[in-house]
Order: structure tokens, then sequence, then C-alpha cells
């Protein structure tokens, strides 16, 4: 068996989340193989600007995931392990790379993204990066007029 590890973004923009669908109608999350000693951070970032043309930055670890499937050019299985990260997104602009196979792609409220991803580990990978997500933007909100990021004054 082939073990490739991998890495992606769960991208948000207020209370939506960025899917993507590919060339068999399955609805996914940006994400690619990590090669040639790469950091799994900077892999995700790279994804999700060259799959969604979004500019992105990374909040915290969301999780991993993993799955098996059975390569037909390789003519064995492959395991992919992905690394997972909650982003942020500059602005809700993006291109989908229609060359690398993406058919459509767009902005969706939470709940909705969720009904609509294909597969069920991806679901609960956005439920969990959702829950990060709303954690952090409340710790960023001012308390008394003074920004709290993190810690109590």
């Amino acid at each position: 068996m082939i073990i490739r590890n991998c890495a992606g973004g769960v991208v948000f923009s207020g209370n939506k989340v960025f899917l993507l669908r590919n060339d068999k109608s399955e609805w996914v999350l940006p994400k690619g193989v990590i090669r040639e000693k790469r950091k799994s951070a900077e892999v995700a970032l790279e994804r999700v600007r060259i799959e969604a043309g979004i500019t992105a930055e990374i909040l915290h670890a969301a999780g991993d995931t993993s799955y098996e499937f059975y390569s037909q050019t390789r003519r064995q299985p492959v395991c992919n392990r992905i690394a997972w990260y909650v982003m942020r997104a500059a602005s809700e602009e993006y291109r989908i790379a229609f060359e690398q196979g993406f058919i459509d792609g767009d902005w969706y409220p939470v709940e909705q993204a969720i009904d609509l991803v294909t597969y069920s580990q991806d679901r609960s990978i956005v439920r969990i990066a959702y829950e990060i997500y709303q954690s952090i933007i409340e710790a960023e909100k001012p308390v008394g007029g003074e920004p709290t990021a993190g810690s109590q004054a």
C-alpha cells in the first residue's frame, strides 16, 4: 500500500465555508499531497490558493482524517492521510481551478455545506473546524473596548 501525507484547509468567511466540486461531482475541501519535505501548513495554504484562488491565513489545526482507495494507475491501494487546518479567508473572492479538475465551488453557510459535503469524515472535520473557528472569533471580540486575543486582563 502506498501511504501519502496530505494537507488541506477548511476555509471560513463569517458563517460560510468554501467547498469545491470535483469532476466526479463530489463536494470536497481543498487539499493536496505533501511533497519534497514541505510543511503541511505550507501545502494546505498553497492548495487553497491553487484550487480555489483564495488567500487565507491559518488560525489553528483542525485534526486529521484518512481514507483508502484503489489506484487503477498504480494498481495498488493508496492511503491518504490529511492534516486539516482552520483557515480564515482574506475576502470572499475565489477562482475555481477548472484545470485541476474542479467543476464548481462557492461559499456556503456552514449547515448547508455540511449537508453538501460528500464524505462523512469531511463533514466531521467541517463541524470540528467551525467550532474551533467560532471560539477563535469569540476570543478576538473586544471586551470593554480592549482586545482579548487569548488573554484575560
